[in-house]
Parts: C-alpha cells; sequence; structure tokens
C-alpha cells in the first residue's frame, strides 16, 4: 500500500505576521514551505496539500467592494474558487521547482475542489464567520441592503457567512485516482467551496465558507491517508495556553485529547477545529495526526517536535 498523507497548511504559511502580502513575499514563503513536503516526498510518502486562504481572499472581497462602481462584484463562492486558484498556482510552481532541483519526477496538479455540506446545517440560520474588509457605520447600510449579514467588531463591521460542516470532498475519488497515478495533488483550498446536491439539478454553490481543516480531515479519510499534518503558527498543542499552569502537549492519546477537547481547552476561532479534526481522523481509522509550526514541518514529520496524537 502506497503511505498518503494530508498536509494542511494554514494561512500565515503564505503570508506572514507583518508583511503586506505582495505576491512576491508569498511566492518566497511558498517556496521555504515547500523544502519541508520535498522531504517527506523523498521519504517515499503521496502527499496531498490544503491550504488556507483567508489573507487572499479577504483581499479579493476588497478589490471586489472598491470596484463595485466599475464591474460587477463576484459571489463569496467564486472569490473562494480565485483564491484557491492563485494559492494552488503558488504550491504548485514552487513544489514542481523544489522537486526538479532534487530529481525528482513527479507531476504536480492544482485541482478546483468543491465540499459537498448539509442544506440544514445549523450555521445557515445562524452565520457566525466572519469575512472581508471592515466597514464603517456609514456604509454598513448600504451593505445590509444588498443582503448580507453583518456583525459588529472591534474595528467596525463585517459580513458574517455560514460555516457548515463538511461532509464529503466531491473530487475525492479524483484525488486518490491522482495518486495513484503518481500525481502530488493541492485541493481542498480555504476549505473548498461548499455545495448542496439538488433535486433535478445537481450541485449549487452556497455563500458559505468551510473550516480548512475540518475539510482536510474528510480529504484525508478519503483517501485512506494514514497521517494527517496541520502546519500552524504555533510548534506545539498546549493546555491552558498562554495562562498559568500552560502545558504542551508532546505525544498524547485519542482518549486524552477527546477529555481535553470536551473541558473546553481548544478555542473555537483557533486550535478547536483542529483538534476536532483530529479526532474525528482517528476515530475514522486513520493513524496519526500531526499539529506544528508550518516552519519545522519536516521536523514534525519525523518526530522531532509538534505534538503527535495517536489512538
Amino acid at each position: 500500500m502506497r503511505k498518503k498523507v494530508v498536509i494542511a497548511l494554514g494561512g500565515n504559511a503564505l503570508i506572514q505576521k507583518d508583511q503586506e502580502g505582495t505576491i512576491y513575499e508569498q511566492f518566497a514563503n511558498t517556496r521555504a514551505v515547500m523544502k519541508h513536503i520535498v522531504k517527506i516526498v523523498k521519504d517515499g510518502w503521496d502527499v496531498v496539500i490544503t491550504h488556507g486562504n483567508g489573507p487572499q481572499v479577504g483581499a479579493i472581497l476588497l478589490q471586489n467592494d472598491l470596484a463595485r462602481d466599475i464591474t460587477p462584484p463576484m459571489p463569496l463562492g467564486i472569490c473562494v474558487a480565485e483564491s484557491e486558484g492563485l494559492i494552488g498556482y503558488m504550491i504548485q510552481q514552487c513544489l514542481s521547482n523544489s522537486l526538479k532541483k532534487e530529481g525528482i519526477s513527479r507531476s504536480v496538479v492544482a485541482l478546483i475542489t468543491q465540499v459537498l455540506v448539509d442544506e440544514e446545517d445549523s450555521s445557515f440560520k445562524n452565520p457566525t464567520k466572519p469575512i472581508g474588509p471592515y466597514y464603517d457605520d456609514d456604509e454598513v447600510e448600504e451593505i445590509k441592503a444588498e443582503g448580507y449579514q453583518v456583525k459588529k467588531v472591534k474595528d467596525g463591521w463585517r459580513i458574517v457567512v455560514p460555516s457548515p460542516d463538511p461532509k464529503s470532498i466531491v473530487e475525492g475519488e479524483i484525488i486518490k485516482k491522482m495518486l495513484d497515478d503518481d500525481i502530488l495533488v493541492i485541493a481542498s483550498g480555504g476549505g473548498g467551496m461548499p455545495v448542496i446536491e439538488k433535486e433535478g439539478w445537481g450541485l449549487d454553490g452556497l455563500e458559505a465558507v468551510i473550516d480548512k481543516d475540518l475539510a482536510s480531515e474528510r480529504l484525508a479519510e478519503q483517501i485512506d491517508a494514514e497521517i494527517l499534518m496541520i502546519l500552524t503558527n504555533v510548534e506545539q498543542v498546549y493546555l491552558r495556553y498562554r495562562q498559568p499552569g500552560e502545558k504542551k502537549l508532546d505525544t498524547v492519546s485519542l482518549k486524552d485529547i477527546k477529555k481535553y477537547y470536551d473541558e473546553e481547552h481548544f478555542p473555537e476561532g483557533s486550535m478547536g477545529p483542529k483538534i476536532l479534526a483530529a479526532i474525528r481522523f482517528l476515530e475514522s481509522g486513520g493513524k496519526k495526526v500531526i499539529i506544528s509550526h508550518v516552519e519545522k514541518g519536516y521536523e514534525a514529520f519525523k518526530g522531532e517536535t509538534g505534538t503527535h496524537i495517536v489512538k
């Protein structure tokens, strides 16, 4: 059996703190991350890369907003697809170049990915996921008139959208076949595009976003991956993070991580979805979940750092 790993890159992988987010910075950051992934490929693993898109899709939404009087703005699903394309292009090119430098002949494909969700998901009645630019009090009425729901935050108003739970990756079987054909795949960018199955119609997109880590877990299930690796902005998972009695986790069992999750050690907006993804993956038959810093990818994969969650 071929060894498969899904590597989920956090949004900080391509745009780091205090950077402007120019395309040159993003390419430089992508090249640095791909050095870790090439080492994993050299070790004999088939790799699927997923990634966040927060900064990029935010920029696209802002461009939409500023140009709305010149050209029709695109809906959220299209903006997610745009971000998946542009980030996929960067990863595809940088990974291909890194493989070539190492003398590895492997094809790399970036795939626009759709994610099936339940039309009755509770998030559609209670959208909470903030996206896009900030609006002031004068602008927000126009935004609400266009049908968007908004929420007041520290720096102004933001559009909030549903974030439904992913059920399956529409292109999961295609990705599996690509791996069988020796192709490395980039998929589920930004969580992928949420779609529902409509009777008499087929797939139809929704104004929503999918959590990238939960979508990565569903994909890892579908392709029978052994390992799910989540690379983020911390080297290890902590209990009581940045609080008295802070404790880092090295190797932790599924039983214990479920207990910590139930005790609400992991906030909803940061580590929570990552831990939920880990629990789901191991309960579905996966062997290991690794969570570490994006700059420590290969070291974490080799067991030298990171948090390793096992059955």
